[in-house]
């Protein structure tokens, strides 16, 4: 059980909700979702502490430092005794064209790490075909339905990288190796990861704040993918909270 101020009050809920992203200023986003949070110090980093059982963590830009933080954050709750029953790794991202519009909002069915693997003359190879690892996972597909449903949102896989994609060439290749995929992010992934080591379910949801492809600063939207945020989770606790993994 989570005890947690509100309002003068105690309060308690069996729901604990980890909410990963890559900087404070997502963070904060989903924080005035919620109102005012607590400070709760970590190893290396701190969370915020909401009603409702949500701490929120700014784990750090890249999927080393996602998975990093992540793990650090689902550790201490397990060794607490009140672990975490899902992990959500939200923020910013960019949209694949016409699917994804700037503004909108993507819940992950799939989270793939799209440059994990090799580079060889026939062209890219996935760190699995290789032998090793995973490249993908998969959040609870009711969970996906009701959190797209409530959000209005736009379903579809998520890839995670470590070079943001900057040309039309590399959106181009990334959309034919994977043509059901709508947003491209840094963390995703590595969250997903960190997530699985413990045996908790995972969510992806990102604000499309600019089209993947060249780079063009001046045309991207952060503000609004921001406030994005912040209004989707307004409209994801009750589903996020009300979330029960054993309906799977």
């Amino acid at each position: 059980m989570v005890v947690q101020a509100q309002e003068g009050r105690l309060t308690t809920s069996a729901v604990r909700i980890l909410v990963a992203t890559a900087v404070p200023a997502e963070r904060d986003a989903v924080a005035r979702a919620f109102g005012d949070a607590a400070e709760v110090p970590l190893p290396a980093a701190t969370l915020l502490r909401t009603r409702g059982g949500y701490d929120l963590l700014a784990a750090g830009v890249g999927p080393a430092l996602a998975a990093a933080g992540t793990a650090t954050a689902l550790t201490a709750a397990a060794l607490d005794g009140r672990p975490y029953t899902l992990v959500v790794s939200a923020g910013i991202a960019g949209g694949f064209q016409p699917e994804a519009p700037v503004g909108s909002l993507v819940v992950a069915d799939e989270i793939t790490a799209a440059d994990l693997g090799a580079e060889t003359a026939d062209g890219f190879v996935p760190v699995t075909e290789l032998g090793f690892g995973t490249v993908s996972h998969r959040p609870p597909d009711s969970l996906v339905r009701a959190t797209t449903q409530a959000a209005g949102a736009h379903s579809g896989g998520v890839l995670t990288v470590s070079t943001v994609t900057g040309t039309a060439a590399r959106a181009a290749a990334l959309r034919a190796r994977h043509p059901h995929a709508l947003a491209e992010a840094m963390e995703g992934f590595g969250v997903a990861e960190a997530a699985a080591a413990h045996g908790v379910p995972v969510l992806e949801i990102r604000a499309v704040s600019n089209p993947v492809g060249p780079r063009d600063r001046a045309a991207w939207r952060i503000g609004d993918a921001l406030a994005a945020l912040t209004e989707a989770f307004g409209k994801l606790a009750p589903v996020l909270e009300s979330w029960n993994p054993h309906d799977q």
